[in-house]
């Protein structure tokens, strides 16, 4: 079982959403048809009150949520950087705006615990770290933040405590200097270290060049003639 603030989570995820946990997901799951403004209004429907009477009906009540609704999203699609997108369809916003929209989505539903599956997989260098910086801001919210990513450049610049992983068994859990030092952590990840006296700033040199070489773009095949 799962526990949040002390209460056991239901196994439904629009119920665990009502209990103040919201995520988003490594493959971008939009309603790609819909609006940025739409999208991030779904997000708030959790914390309405109105029925599909009411909806059909135009009540007053209706009315107000509706408009609380996309007062809402105006804002959080400003705190996520997409202030201008609101009218734009999900489906033609680039890539690392795409992810920027599902955390607006994900905010939208008041969340006091906010999960973020790879959140920077497939960004280069730039959305990374906006998607840090954005983190940062969400963090100073006052909203507590778990995220699961495999880039641990970004892990150990981001985070407070670092929990690591082995085959769905928590190997170790500290700081990001404590992880970054530990020889599990190293020898889970890397291999058995060849040098048992091998420094701590040798291991991560040895990180930092396998991140380097993970996130190098391509080189252009400048011997390759231009047709006209």
């Amino acid at each position: 079982e799962v526990r949040y603030r002390g209460t056991v989570l239901p196994s439904v995820s629009y119920k665990v959403t009502d209990a103040g946990v919201a995520r988003t997901f490594q493959n971008i799951r939009l309603f790609q048809h819909m609006t940025a403004l739409e999208n991030v209004q779904v997000g708030s429907h959790t914390r309405t009150k109105s029925g599909l009477g009411s909806a059909i009906a135009r009540t007053s009540n209706f009315k107000r949520e509706e408009k609380g609704s996309v007062d809402k999203a105006r804002e959080l699609l400003q705190f996520v950087g997409l202030t201008r997108a609101g009218g734009t369809l999900a489906r033609n916003l680039p890539y690392g705006d795409q992810r920027r929209l599902e955390i607006a989505r994900a905010l939208a539903s008041d969340p006091g615990l906010l999960l973020l599956d790879e959140p920077t997989a497939g960004m280069n260098e730039r959305e990374t770290t906006d998607a840090r910086d954005l983190v940062f801001a969400i963090r100073d919210r006052g909203l507590a933040v778990v995220v699961i990513e495999h880039d641990m450049r970004f892990i150990f610049s981001l985070c407070s405590r670092v929990a690591v992983l082995v085959q769905g068994q928590k190997l170790v859990e500290g700081s990001p200097v404590e992880v970054q030092r530990d020889e599990r952590v190293v020898a889970a990840y890397l291999g058995e270290p060849t040098d048992a006296d091998e420094s701590d700033e040798e291991v991560l040199e040895v990180l930092a060049a396998e991140e380097r070489a993970r996130t190098a773009e391509p080189t252009p095949d400048h011997d390759r003639e231009a047709t006209p």
